[in-house]
């Protein structure tokens, strides 16, 4: 979403009666990020950083926009046609500077007029309040240039605004020519500016390329128009990091967690808990609702949109994914997916495209969601595949239930009625209907459907064929312990046999016992 000023700011900005024309400078390769992609199109947190310099443009509501393209200027020109398909590309087939770039760029729109706002395209973290601050004090002084400046900490490799002793500015210096006082300042140009088309085109003809590069440096123009005695400006950046600019692979991360740092303090004061804020990293692009919970670990990107109070995290990853009100995501990964209110995921669930849960509905441990929809209630607690499948309401899906929805050429349906139950280690061959309250016996292979109430069952009788791995797998470890198992249970049984033999006879010797023994009393009677 394009950032937005306050409604008393854009009301200011909009009815300014300027004509405005907004250049973007996006041709250079970007030599020091070593890569194929060109380096506008580098992504920081939901754009690229074009995309970041754009959306601070869009609130001036220019006239026109016109993208210098260079390095890389069709991968350029496709991706503009996706985030703002009613700027201009103009090519700079040569890079020969700044200047040159602003020239070319003008000569693409003959009629523009009023303001010109040029703005280097590697300027992710600039804020659109900044950008209308400098027209407006552009346009409300009648300067003929004003440059955007910044006090930073290290000046190095930037080009430093020079001013006279009254403080107003002398000239800009790129830090290749300058001198070492001049290299020792450390207010520093950012590469934006705001211009008088006319006196802009007119200075851009009297540009040299006697520098130690070789180039026409825009920043000559505010030389030219002040010894031509023309009104320039300097307005001074509230805050240095938005400045910055991308050179490289190390200066990107760097941009990205002040951005993610900027983000994550943003949807903290709206009322979002983010519990470890080092290690979230949220999308501009993003929405979240308040009293919602990020925990740690946790990525949010794309278009995904977390509800209130929903808990996410941690070591979670949703792109393009709605998460209700009240729901829970832990330990997963989800892609275009839609969480329900109050609904549970994970942890270590995968939710694919298309992947929908309505009000309640748990996705648990490693299950993988596609192109489904789970009802209200229903429940896929673990180990499961489902993909291209209607479950029902209050339905149970036992534990490592496939949905075999491929038959190598095509996809296949399969629908699970409400508060159906669906036994362990199911497959379920798809297309294939299993009606309401239907079950359906854990081990089953479903190939046609189960009526309502029915229990669908395709278990094969079983047998074991004894003494097997003996005769086919002779010499392996599982006939070594089957082996030793079975002399165990044959010396347990023998024992066994010796402990019932032993407790009979010892038996008949207590009965034989018995039956000998003299009467209670004593022995003979003496026979008087």
């Amino acid at each position: 979403m394009a950032a937005r000023l306050s409604p008393s700011r854009r009301e200011h900005v909009v009815s300014q009666p300027h004509l405005r024309t907004v250049v973007v400078l996006a041709a250079g390769e970007g030599k020091r990020m070593k890569s194929a992609l060109p380096k506008v199109l580098h992504p920081l947190l939901g754009r690229t950083l074009l995309g970041h310099v754009l959306t601070a443009a869009t609130p001036l509501d220019a006239d026109r926009t016109v993208v210098v393209v260079g390095h890389g200027a069709e991968q350029v020109r496709t991706h503009l046609a996706e985030v703002a398909p009613t700027a201009n590309p103009v090519l700079q087939a040569e890079q020969l500077g700044t200047g040159h770039a602003v020239r070319i760029a003008l000569d693409a729109v003959p009629d523009g007029a009023g303001t010109v706002v040029v703005i280097n395209g590697d300027v992710p973290l600039l804020r659109a309040e900044t950008v209308a601050a400098l027209v407006d004090a552009h346009e409300g002084a009648g300067a003929a240039a004003t440059v955007l400046a910044a006090e930073v900490p290290d000046p190095t490799g930037l080009g430093r605004i020079v001013r006279d002793a009254a403080g107003r500015l002398e000239q800009i210096v790129e830090e290749r020519d300058a001198t070492p006082a001049q290299r020792a300042l450390r207010e520093i140009n950012a590469g934006i500016y705001a211009f008088d088309a006319a006196r802009l085109r007119a200075s851009l003809g009297k540009l040299s390329a006697d520098n130690d590069q070789g180039e026409e440096y825009l920043t000559d123009v505010f030389g030219l128009l002040v010894s031509a005695g023309e009104p320039v400006a300097v307005h001074v950046a509230a805050d240095h990091a938005e400045t910055l600019g991308c050179n490289d692979r190390v200066e990107l991360a760097t941009l990205r967690r002040l951005l993610r740092d900027r983000v994550n303090e943003r949807w903290m004061r709206t009322g979002v808990s983010i519990l470890d804020p080092a290690t979230t990293w949220i999308d501009v692009t993003v929405a979240v609702d308040r009293d919602a919970v990020i925990d740690q670990n946790t990525q949010l990107r794309g278009g995904t949109v977390v509800g209130a109070a929903a808990v996410v995290g941690p070591d979670v990853t949703l792109i393009d994914t709605v998460v209700g009100p009240g729901a829970t995501v832990l330990r997963s990964h989800a892609i275009e997916a839609e969480i329900g209110p109050g609904a549970s995921v994970g942890p270590y669930a995968y939710l694919r495209p298309a992947a929908k849960l309505a009000e309640k509905a748990k996705v648990g441990t490693f299950v993988e969601v596609k192109n489904s929809e789970i009802g209200a209630g229903a429940k896929v607690p673990h180990l499961s595949y489902v993909g291209d499948a209607t479950i029902g309401a209050k339905a149970n899906i036992g534990a490592a239930t496939i949905f075999v929805n491929y038959d190598g050429v095509n996809k296949h349906r399969t629908t699970i009625g409400e508060a159906a139950f669906i036994g362990c280690d199911t497959n379920l061959i798809a297309p294939v209907e299993v009606g309401p309250g239907a079950y359906v016996a854990a081990g089953s292979a479903i190939t046609q459907d189960v009526p309502p109430g029915a229990l669908g069952v395709t278990r094969a009788p079983q047998r074991s064929i004894e003494g097997w791995v003996a005769r086919r797998r002779a010499g392996t470890a599982s006939a070594a312990a089957a082996e030793r198992a079975v002399r165990a249970a044959a010396e347990a049984a023998e024992d066994a046999s010796d402990n019932r033999r032993a407790a009979s006879e010892g038996e008949a010797i207590h009965r034989g016992a018995e039956a000998v023994r003299p009467p209670a009393g004593g022995g003979d009677t003496a026979t008087e």
